[in-house]
């Protein structure tokens, strides 16, 4: 056996039963890890006051010690969520204490209605571990649920640990039963897939972390100023998107109290062939970046975004 899969079969066996206790059990745990990173440690602190600090520059020191002070609290809520939703391999689970709420679905519905597909333009606001479980989310009644096994990709970049790459992979498909799924797409392969799927007239919905720094190797698009910061970004999946058509969305996923998040679709365009797409992406940065200035610390600063 490859040494991968011993280090993924002792990870699950480590958290198994972890994952099986009450959620509330996890928000007790969580203030332990805040305390850990925040006080102990100090994981990654002069990366998330540096980001801060270029931000909102016109923020005093101690202002933005409370936003950090917030966000490591909010990062290790994260994390006791991501091992909780690991044990809802009964999806009523996840429905019981679903921590997830659209406000209108019915904006991603008409954008699958009258395009070929549907690009999700999303970030690192709120909790992005769940989306695997979308069609579980709470809606409201009578709303349509657009997303469905058969049409759900999440586009990720794989982590360099393969224990960690096939860990994530199994948790964030938690409850997803249906074996043929193929909704899980690494970044390299998101372009094959998308133009096989266009060609075969299969219409899909997807959803692409867009908001980090440029990997090495790819084109990078100058956006001009982000958070008072230039900055560049990839384009890639909105470059498929402009050639073929599709339509393109923001998607907010914003804080509204512990063990909840929300949320709201923002269409960009119907047809992004109309658009360029350094105007799609000005609009999702605009967007996003309203959004991180309404509720800062639910945002993820402890990467280098800007390099």
């Amino acid at each position: 056996m490859k040494m991968h899969n011993i280090g993924y079969i002792l990870l699950r066996a480590l958290l198994w039963i972890p994952a099986h206790l009450p959620l509330g059990f996890h928000y007790a745990v969580s203030r332990f890890i805040c305390w850990m990173m925040r006080d102990v440690i100090h994981y990654r602190r002069d990366v998330v006051m540096t980001n801060l600090s270029r931000s909102f520059p016109d923020k005093k020191y101690w202002e933005l010690t409370e936003i950090a002070d917030r966000f490591y609290s909010h990062l290790a809520d994260i994390i006791v969520e991501a091992i909780w939703y690991g044990g809802c391999t009964n999806p009523s689970r996840f429905v019981k204490d679903c921590p997830e709420e659209m406000v209108n679905p019915e904006v991603i519905q008409h954008l699958l209605d009258v395009s070929p597909a549907v690009m999700i333009l999303n970030s690192h606001c709120g909790n992005w571990e769940f989306f695997g479980s979308i069609d579980y989310f709470d809606r409201p009644e009578g709303s349509p649920c657009p997303f469905t096994t058969d049409n759900v990709v999440v586009v990720y970049k794989r982590p360099s640990s393969k224990v960690w790459d096939k860990f994530l992979r199994k948790n964030r498909l938690t409850t997803v039963k249906d074996p043929s799924f193929d909704g899980y797409v690494e970044t390299s392969e998101f372009f094959r897939y998308a133009l096989a799927n266009l060609a075969a007239g299969k219409k899909k919905l997807y959803n692409m972390n867009t908001d980090q720094a440029p990997y090495r190797n790819v084109d990078r698009l100058p956006v001009g100023e982000f958070m008072h910061q230039q900055t560049d970004t990839m384009y890639g999946g909105v470059a498929v998107a402009h050639k073929k058509g599709m339509s393109v969305a923001y998607m907010n996923v914003s804080w509204v109290k512990r063990g909840r998040y929300r949320l709201t679709f923002t269409p960009i365009c119907e047809d992004a062939s109309t658009m360029e797409p350094l105007q799609i992406m000005k609009q999702y940065y605009s967007l996003l970046q309203k959004d991180i200035e309404a509720q800062p610390w639910n945002y993820l600063w402890t990467h280098k975004r800007w390099k």
